[in-house]
């Protein structure tokens, strides 16, 4: 398997510290508002990173954070008259009913900032007492010249940094560049204990003390949108490796922007619309495989054009579902012959294939086709003369390969199913409340559909003619 690192700008084979283990930490959200489509794809994408990996073996401990202390929190908080505190705990709520919603996988641990002060304060501590980082009236900042590979992430040095950043001038620090690891505290505002006086943390200090914390002083993989790139992972590589003297990271994953007529969507322009909006639209596998039909370090452009065009393709994979489900019913063969051991042959080479593609950098785009490429395959050779043994085997391996990716995980079969007994217990009650012509309609509109009612000593039972 081979990852893209960021930070080497290669892909390069991909090797656990831990033998079939993997450490991994994930920028999570901001939690003042519902998150929207954009947002939705970094988190897609890493899920979706995260099922193969424990598809292809490992276990995978999954870490993502909630950035429930910040200015934009403090002002929404004050916007509305509330606490900072409800206001994390609402939209915490929201995020997992969002993301439970688009079929991403709970993270291992969902540490939250507020959970960790004394840690964070601890951490800032030894950064000074290491002088890597220095107070000035109650603030402390991180002094980037006192870690010398400052910059190594983005691929630039500190002084074509800092031409090309715009910094808001403090005649207080050090260097333009330095940043603020612990603010002192501002009327009115939540604030928490420290040798520096009442204060909180900067941003970026939060997620390297709950990364280490978990995780330990280096980890696999760390991922994020490439928004967070520079300078938020920068600062992470530099105050995490001055504190523990390791490296932080072995591989730096980034997924590419969501954009909206080739703008990035974000917030900020207001040119975005909420995972929540989209699901009252779509099915939250047409939304997944909107997002992966790119590899996740392309750009993607939203569009409803787009996403029509991901309805109709789930559409046709889910017809080759359906069509198997419908054939298993009909044939009668139940074992394997010579004819259907030749398909098993080929069922194995597009597997092969996936197996190919998502462990080339997790290239869902080309796994995406060779979906395709299994379907054309079954259309052409699994018909009425096939065994069910074939049938149910072609079934299974839709199935597998479309979980890594959160599709064709909908079972249309299963919800007839649940559908008419329901209806059996329905018609049950109609019968015992002598509601002789409530019982009969249910059995006639079950015989319409093609589903006969047999009494038997065990109860009633349903077949399909």
């Amino acid at each position: 398997m081979k990852i893209y690192n960021s930070i080497t700008k290669k892909k390069e084979r991909f090797i656990t510290i831990e033998p079939n283990k993997v450490k991994m930490y994930v920028c999570g959200p901001t939690v003042y508002n519902f998150f929207h489509i954009g947002n939705a794809r970094t988190f897609i994408v890493f899920d979706t990173i995260r099922k193969y990996l424990e598809y292809r073996g490992y276990e995978v401990k999954f870490v993502q954070n909630f950035t429930d202390i910040d200015d934009k929190m403090i002002r929404k908080a004050n916007e509305e008259g509330t606490t900072v505190k409800e206001l994390g705990d609402r939209y915490i709520n929201e995020y997992y009913k969002d993301a439970d919603a688009l079929k991403v996988d709970r993270a291992s641990v969902n540490p939250r900032a507020t959970e960790y002060m004394g840690k964070i304060v601890e951490f800032v501590k030894d950064l000074v007492d290491k002088e890597f980082a220095y107070e000035v009236d109650g603030d402390v900042y991180f002094s980037t010249k006192s870690f010398q590979d400052y910059g190594k992430l983005s691929g630039q040095n500190l002084e074509d940094l800092q031409a090309g950043a715009r910094i808001k001038v403090d005649e207080r620090k050090k260097d333009p560049m330095d940043f603020a690891i612990w603010k002192a505290a501002k009327p009115d505002e939540p604030a928490w204990e420290s040798p520096w006086g009442l204060g909180r943390p900067g941003w970026h200090i939060e997620c390297s003390c709950m990364a280490q914390d978990i995780l330990g002083d280096t980890i696999d993989i760390h991922g994020g949108g490439m928004d967070l790139a520079f300078p938020h992972h920068e600062n992470e590589i530099a105050q995490s490796e001055s504190k523990t003297g390791s490296k932080f990271v072995n591989y730096w994953m980034h997924s590419a922007y969501l954009n909206v007529d080739n703008k990035k969507m974000s917030k900020s322009l207001n040119n975005f619309i909420t995972a929540r909006e989209a699901l009252e639209k779509y099915d939250a596998e047409v939304i997944r495989y909107f997002m992966l039909q790119a590899h996740y370090r392309n750009q993607l452009n939203f569009s409803v054009d787009l996403l029509e065009s991901a309805q109709a393709s789930m559409d046709r994979l889910y017809n080759a579902v359906n069509h198997l489900e419908n054939l298993f019913d009909k044939v009668e063969r139940e074992l394997l012959n010579e004819e259907d051991e030749k398909f098993i042959k080929i069922l194995e080479e597009h597997k092969g294939k996936y197996i190919e593609k998502m462990d080339d950098d997790f290239n869902t785009a080309d796994a995406i086709s060779v979906l395709f490429d299994l379907v054309k395959d079954i259309n052409i050779n699994i018909n009425v003369n096939s065994s069910k043994a074939l049938i149910q085997s072609t079934l299974n391996l839709l199935r597998e390969l479309g979980k890594c990716l959160g599709i064709l995980q909908n079972t249309t079969k299963g919800s007839l199913e649940d559908e008419i007994e329901e209806l059996i217990q329905e018609r049950q009650k109609a019968r015992k409340d002598k509601n002789w012509a409530l019982a009969d309609k249910i059995r006639d509109d079950l015989k319409e559909r093609g589903i006969v009612l047999e009494d038997t000593p065990e109860g009633i039972r349903w077949k399909k003619i």
